[in-house]
């Protein structure tokens, strides 16, 4: 437990840069390694981490100086999703042989494309025998977890466990080309975000102490649409700014809503409502959870903040996100969140994978539960292109491909 953990970044782009800036109020670990495709990312990346002061940050020129670097101790994975299987074949290659030793293996959100790859990762990372973890900060977001705590400390102890979860992202879009494209990201907004909502659901209703498993999934219905991103002054928005996007011909879904059925220990139905969305005009991105139970309610809004700001029509600034993450506005009432990488959950749930790490024990969240979310993902899009419930498990689902993902979905 003395040696502070060193951790490498695999990516380098806006999440690798969210979860840096985390880093800051991580204790027992520094930033010391990314590694990207692209050399000049990789430089500014770690550029970004020594200004941040959160370690001696450098690039790496392979992934695999990267892993065998000896002061590396735990890799995030952070890059595009078609690359992961791909990665984390040569990072499990590369332990195998013995040529690099790792005390965590952290893969951020979706942890696959669909659940083939899912359960490839699960095996890779398995047979590395590596602790892991799985990088869906939304349930280590403060707000969250101690509305949960509370809510299930006093409302449920005396009135009965809560029965239903809404969860919701919205904003108005990724940063990144890849996010648009199906067949690289896996889907639209349904895989990109509703990953989040659906492990928050399913976190915020399993009772403390309890094991994600104690909820048994019984059925999916969901449903999804392109409301804007493909009308025609839209989709050529699309197509000057974010190279190799073309809606008109390879549209992705940029609304998704999901109804989940669970069971608890005793059989009684539960419920998670998830909603997620990049169509969404506002302050900015939008997290929105509720809890409900016989006698308790609990609601969570993150552009409800302590801070608003107001800026005159008289000013006139450059487009920036200083205010709130996909920031949509500069003038007017706006909400200001402080501290973003607290907020969201990044920086709490950076602490537990350090810490985990550090004492070799499994993280909250590992790849098992990220395949799991995959699955419920698919059998969404499964419900979706189908228009009905499916029964979960879903017979063959692990062949199943999105029909946003090979470029066949006709909105």
């Amino acid at each position: 437990m003395e040696k502070r953990l060193g951790i490498g970044f695999v990516g380098s782009g806006f999440i690798t840069r969210f979860h840096m800036q985390s880093f800051q109020a991580v204790r027992d670990a520094d930033v010391l390694g990314v590694w990207s495709p692209n050399p000049e990312h990789a430089e500014a990346a770690a550029r970004h981490a020594r200004s941040l002061e959160v370690g001696a940050c450098r690039a790496f020129a392979s992934l695999a100086e990267l892993v065998c670097a000896p002061e590396i101790d735990a890799l995030w994975i952070c890059g595009p999703n078609d690359r992961r299987v791909e990665q984390m074949e040569e990072i499990a290659a590369l332990l195998g042989a013995g040529r690099a030793e790792l005390r965590g293996l952290a893969c951020e959100k979706p942890l696959a494309r669909n659940v083939a790859e899912a359960r490839r990762m699960l095996e890779l990372v398995r047979r590395a025998g590596v602790p892991h973890g799985y990088l869906e900060n939304q349930v280590f977001a403060p707000s969250l977890v101690r509305g949960r705590e509370i809510l299930w400390k006093r409302g449920a102890a005396l009135s009965g466990r809560p029965y239903l979860a809404r969860t919701a992202e919205e904003h108005s879009g990724p940063h990144e080309a890849w996010f648009w494209q199906g067949e690289r990201q896996g889907g639209g907004v349904l895989n990109d975000m509703l990953c989040h909502s659906v492990e928050a659901g399913r976190f915020l209703l399993t009772e403390p102490g309890m094991p994600r498993q104690s909820l048994a999934l019984r059925s999916v219905s969901a449903q999804i649409a392109s409301l804007k991103w493909t009308r025609p002054e839209y989709a050529e928005l699309l197509r000057r700014s974010m190279p190799g996007v073309d809606y008109q011909a390879r549209p992705a879904e940029d609304f998704a809503r999901a109804t989940l059925r669970y069971a608890d220990e005793g059989g009684r139905d539960l419920l998670v409502e998830a909603t997620s969305s990049w169509s969404f005009v506002g302050a900015g991105l939008r997290l929105s959870f509720e809890l409900l139970g016989p006698e308790y309610s609990m609601q969570v809004d993150s552009l409800q903040t302590s801070c608003r700001v107001f800026f005159s029509r008289n000013l006139r600034e450059a487009a920036g996100e200083d205010l709130v993450e996909k920031q949509n506005a500069e003038q007017g009432l706006a909400p200001l969140i402080d501290n973003e990488a607290a907020w969201y959950g990044y920086e709490a749930e950076n602490r537990h994978m350090v810490r985990s790490f550090r004492r070799g024990e499994p993280p909250a969240e590992t790849f098992q539960d990220g395949a799991d979310v995959v699955e419920i993902l698919m059998t969404c899009y499964r419900s979706a292109e189908e228009g009905r419930v499916i029964a979960f498990p879903a017979p063959g689902i692990e062949s199943f491909l999105p029909q946003v993902a090979t470029g066949r979905w006709r909105p």
